[in-house]
């Protein structure tokens, strides 16, 4: 199976952290960083700008790679790495009637670092890289179930 290449964004915003719950209901507790798959002959930050704007409604501008994450799962095979940039918002804001079109995404909401502290996210230097102006390399881990 090949290596599954994501985008992500790190969007800080009046000191918050934009992340998303790809989970339908109150299936998952787990956040995570916008973004999804590379699609083939667009660039990183092309499929970013789109992957953002469809679980999201908001255009970004897409900054420098910040960030590098790779999972997978033992028994399936399934490996992705994630490759996360610092983006600033362009146009919009999130609204409760958002539906994203391939319905993956169910809620966005903006954390401060320390209400980051009570929620479950990944990668797990998510926080010190958004808020620090660091680099980092989260090595292969397993994949979190939901």
């Amino acid at each position: 199976m090949p290596i599954r290449l994501a985008t992500r964004a790190v969007i800080v915003h009046e000191n918050r952290l934009l992340l998303v719950n790809a989970f339908p209901g109150d299936e998952s507790d787990l956040w995570c960083a916008p973004g999804g798959g590379a699609e083939p002959g667009a660039s990183l930050p092309d499929n970013l700008v789109r992957e953002v704007h469809e679980e999201t409604g908001l255009t970004i501008a897409v900054g420098p790679p910040c960030l590098v994450n790779e999972f997978h799962n033992p028994d399936d095979g399934f490996h992705q790495v994630d490759l996360f940039f610092r983006c600033t918002i362009r146009d919009g804001r999130l609204r409760a009637d958002w539906q994203d079109p391939e319905a993956v995404v169910h809620r966005r909401r903006f954390f401060t670092r320390e209400e980051m502290t009570g929620i479950r996210f990944k990668p797990d230097s998510l926080p010190h890289v958004a808020f620090g102006r660091g680099f980092g390399y989260d090595p292969l881990e397993v994949l979190v179930q939901p």
